[in-house]
């Protein structure tokens, strides 16, 4: 099953609770809340607060992508906040495999992330305790990028080791998401897709979803 994940940063931030109300109506699965402390990744975006008061107007899939250094020290509190999914970089982590550990027992799934520069060899170790890894198809930390295809083949290699190992995970791709970059990583394994500008900024946010889809 393909999932569709607006990321709320393309939105019209200045009604983002109706922003993200219209994409749950409009058929989305999760709304992508991308995290980002000016640290890890060159630009800042919203915290805690925003994300438990958008809970309280809405009930879909909250999937929020810490983009910040040392995520192990405020994980607990974003879940306390309202995630659903947490999503944390590999870059940024020095024990992956005890935060992955940390957030399932919190009672929501565990996600990783990986930059365009990083192998997916690096964290092949960690899919067994992955809920969900999302390969970076731009660098993070601005939107509006384009699709770096040359990521496709590090999908491709994740899917893969985790049918060889008979993992039911979720792949899910991020940066310059639209009709045609999509059909590229749904092809090479990707099934959720993060899309900003190709949702928030059409007329009509359900054709848009569905087009990607």
């Amino acid at each position: 099953m393909i999932k569709i994940s607006p990321s709320v940063l393309a939105s019209d931030l200045s009604n983002l609770a109706s922003e993200v109300v219209e994409i749950e109506k409009a058929g989305a699965e999760m709304a992508h809340l991308d995290v980002m402390d000016g640290a890890f990744v060159p630009n800042m975006s919203f915290g805690m607060p925003v994300i438990e008061c958008l809970r309280n107007k809405s009930s879909i899939i909250f999937d929020v992508h810490l983009m910040i250094a040392s995520p192990e020290k405020y994980a607990k509190r974003f879940i306390d906040a309202g995630a659903d999914i947490v999503t944390f970089h590999y870059e940024a982590c020095e024990d992956s495999a005890a935060l992955l550990k940390q957030i399932r027992e919190c009672g929501v799934k565990a996600a990783i992330s990986i930059k365009p520069k990083t192998p997916a060899e690096d964290i092949f170790h960690l899919l067994d305790m992955c809920d969900m890894v999302l390969v970076m198809t731009v660098e993070p930390g601005y939107g509006g990028q384009k699709f770096m295809a040359d990521m496709l083949p590090k999908v491709r290699a994740i899917r893969e080791e985790a049918t060889r190992r008979g993992l039911d995970i979720d792949i899910q791709v991020d940066g310059g998401i639209n009709p045609e970059t999509a059909k590229l990583a749904v092809e090479a394994g990707a099934n959720v897709l993060v899309a900003g500008s190709s949702v928030f900024k059409s007329a009509d946010r359900r054709a848009a979803i569905d087009a990607l889809r």
